[in-house]
């Protein structure tokens, strides 16, 4: 019999659960949304995109665009955070089971096809805005063509059709989806819907490109996770029958730590890219905005600091009579205001234009290169003129600070991490700073030849050293399982990636020899090259094109990380010498041109010092030529040294096998087993066929398959302690 129920105001007032029910959800939402738009007005009242002057005589899109369009930007950014948010949720926050999701989180990725869908419509509107705008012509006389022309010609219609393109799969796929797996890629999905318009626009057109374009997209990113972190476990914290909201509560708080972080960083790098002097700040319209957003980030981060200090200390307090969530909503709900305010106050600042470039510093070579032509080439220019590239910035200081972290927690609790592997890593990122980031990369925007060494560089030496430092045995040795027994966490996810249909076909050698030796064929020899040389973008791309083809090639010749599948030596060998001479082949190539490559680019800018564009270029084929040989000599001596230290594993494996009563052959001792199982089983399933019946085939299965043990990320143990 149940007992009877209680009435909640006959409990003690502490125990009293007056937290409002997701029922008051859809008042809080619009209460919101009121404060978005308000803050939204203000923001183009104040940057003067609400009223602008209009010249009698020009053309004008009207006050239907002026408004229209960020109305539909605002609809688009909140769909997109709410999207992300519902999808961060069901695919890291709630448990799993092996796999599958919950009811509530699969709930919650149909709630995200749903946005999803309001995400694709608000993004045509935009488009259609956005097109109008472009051609200075009122709503309603814009023809579906021009909109059309418009979208597969300009880079802000392109942005936003890849968005309308990829929230549109969000939709779709969001109906179907119903595991760990599938909820993580379309999170990736929407994370990817968020970048396109970040990547034109002002960033595009600033001088600070490397610090402007990534800041912008990563901004954009981190405060999307933020943001709809917040919303999202908000409204899953309000339900009664919600799944672990403690469990949900605390790993968002870490991730909402390193997102505080990224917003931090980013935003700080995008104004430092718009702004060309402090005093801008309160003497711009820009400034200004950009003011109001700190003071707001600022109010976000003392909400943070509440979370974690004061709620998520309450929240494993679920006593008998229920989960005390009061405290948790009251700051959460607070929070969702401001950071509605900060969504419109975004939104406006993109409407408003930033400051214009000094006349003393209006350069017809910046407007391309992002900076002045550089005086000539010498030791003290290379370590002075440093471009601060965002994206390799964070890549170096995330990679390092997280492998220094797995050394550090090895080394404490007993364990041992060979020093070579640690300097090796090490060496690798360096390599990045040095070509990526000093002097070497701002010189590979104006010269061939000093591109082609930042090209070898990250294509055939860092590789090697990342590999040699093996970042993936270190993270399954770090790592800890996750709490649960079925759920998933870092370590599950990574062993999950390894052991992948997708790992097993781009580690293969048909996959990863191809496209890491013929991939800069078809760059140079083709139009791409100019087209990416172009744009920060294209060479943002090449970097990590270079560095991923690169490293996927090494893995399978030189790695110690465990791998899919693994290759006899003189397999390596022989794969590591056809590469190679393709590559010399590669540079005797590009000296041999007639003409110079890219002039669509080169030919944009002078550079005085410079003897001429051909005679760089025939310098570059050599230093392709000749560079391709210091990494086969690495990479021929890291391959000797690990043949010579298998055959020595090897040996030791049939020595204890041979202590075990084994024969002198280990392998011929297993194959004699496997055989006397196959007809153990064969003479079983012979004297019982009325048992087995027609379920026999189902019930005995495959004998090979039933002999093979579940591969796990242990062995990369094995591996250690194996001497690998």
């Amino acid at each position: 019999m149940a007992p009877p129920a209680q009435n909640p105001k006959a409990l003690p007032r502490e125990h009293r659960d007056n937290t409002p029910g997701p029922e008051r959800f859809p008042l809080f939402a619009a209460v919101a949304a009121a404060v978005c738009l308000v803050g939204l007005a203000l923001t183009l009242l104040l940057g003067g995109a609400a009223f602008p002057e209009v010249i009698p005589g020009l053309p004008d899109a009207g006050e239907a665009v002026r408004w229209g369009m960020p109305l539909a930007k605002v609809t688009m950014n909140a769909s997109a955070v709410v999207a992300v948010g519902l999808l961060l949720v069901a695919a890291v926050l709630l448990p799993s089971e092996r796999g599958a999701l919950s009811a509530q989180a699969v709930g919650y990725v149909r709630g995200a096809s749903w946005a999803g869908l309001v995400w694709a419509v608000a993004a045509v509107l935009a488009l259609y805005f956005q097109a109008s705008e472009f051609l200075a012509r009122p709503v309603g006389q814009v023809s579906v063509d021009e909109v059309t022309a418009y979208a597969g010609s300009v880079s802000g219609g392109i942005a936003l059709m890849f968005v309308v393109l990829l929230s549109t799969g969000i939709a779709l796929f969001g109906r179907t989806a119903t595991t760990a797996t599938g909820a993580v890629w379309l999170l990736v999905l929407a994370l990817a819907a968020l970048t396109p318009p970040a990547l034109t626009g002002h960033s595009a057109s600033s001088g600070a490109h490397e610090l402007a374009v990534t800041g912008l997209a990563l901004h954009v990113m981190a405060i999307s996770v933020w943001v709809g972190g917040v919303v999202a476990l908000t409204y899953h914290v309000m339900r009664r029958d919600a799944q672990e909201p403690a469990v949900a509560a605390h790993r968002f708080s870490r991730l909402a730590l390193w997102a505080y972080v990224g917003v931090a960083i980013s935003g700080a790098a995008s104004a430092l890219a718009r702004l060309y002097s402090l005093e801008e700040l309160v003497t711009t319209e820009y400034g200004l905005i950009i003011l109001v957003k700190i003071v707001l980030f600022l109010v976000l981060g003392a909400f943070g600091y509440l979370h974690r200090e004061f709620a998520l200390k309450r929240l494993p307090d679920a006593a008998a009579g229920g989960f005390q969530r009061s405290l948790f909503l009251r700051v959460a709900l607070a929070e969702m205001l401001v950071m509605a305010a900060v969504v419109g106050v975004s939104v406006g600042l993109g409407r408003t234009a930033p400051p214009p470039p000094l006349e003393s510093t209006v350069d017809p070579a910046a407007a391309i290169l992002g900076f002045p032509v550089p005086p000539p080439m010498s030791a003290q220019t290379l370590l002075t003129l440093w471009r601060p590239d965002l994206f390799f910035i964070m890549f170096v200081v995330v990679a390092g600070g997280l492998y220094a972290a797995g050394v550090t927690r090895l080394l404490r609790r007993g364990d041992t991490w060979p020093v070579g592997r640690t300097v090796a890593f090490a060496a690798g990122l360096l390599t990045i700073v040095v070509v990526q980031l000093s002097g070497f990369a701002t010189y590979a925007m104006v010269l061939f030849s000093t591109h082609m060494i930042q090209h070898m560089v990250l294509a055939m030496l860092t590789p090697i050293l990342l590999v040699l430092g093996a970042p993936i045995t270190l993270a399954l040795r770090a790592l800890r399982p996750a709490a649960r027994r079925g759920d998933r966490g870092p370590r599950e996810w990574l062993n999950l990636f390894l052991h992948s249909g997708y790992s097993k076909v781009v580690t293969h050698p048909a996959v990863a020899a191809p496209l890491f030796v013929f991939s800069p064929y078809l760059l140079y020899f083709t139009p791409l090259f100019g087209m990416l040389m172009n744009d920060h973008l294209g060479h943002l791309v090449m970097g990590v094109h270079f560095l991923l083809t690169g490293f996927l090639f090494y893995w399978i010749i030189v790695g110690v990380d465990p791998a899919p599948r693994k290759f006899p030596f003189l397999l390596r060998i022989l794969l590591l010498l056809v590469a190679m001479g393709f590559h010399a082949f590669f540079g005797i190539t590009i000296m041999m041109q007639s003409a110079p490559l890219a002039m669509e680019y080169y030919g944009q800018f002078d550079v005085p010092w410079l003897q001429g564009q051909a005679e760089d270029q025939y310098a570059g084929g050599g230093v392709a030529w000749a560079l391709g040989e210091i990494p086969t000599v690495l990479v021929m001596i890291a391959l000797v040294w690990q043949w010579s230290r298998d055959d020595e594993k090897q040996e030791r494996r049939r020595e204890r096998h041979s202590r075990r009563g084994g024969s002198d052959d280990a392998d011929m001792d297993a194959y004699n087993a496997y055989l006397a199982e196959l007809d153990r089983r064969s003479r079983a399933a012979g004297a019982a066929p009325a048992r087995t019946g027609a379920g026999g085939a189902q019930a005995g299965g495959d004998p090979e398959a039933a002999e093979q043990p579940e591969a796990t990320g242990d062995a990369a143990g094995s591996q250690e302690r194996d001497g690998a």
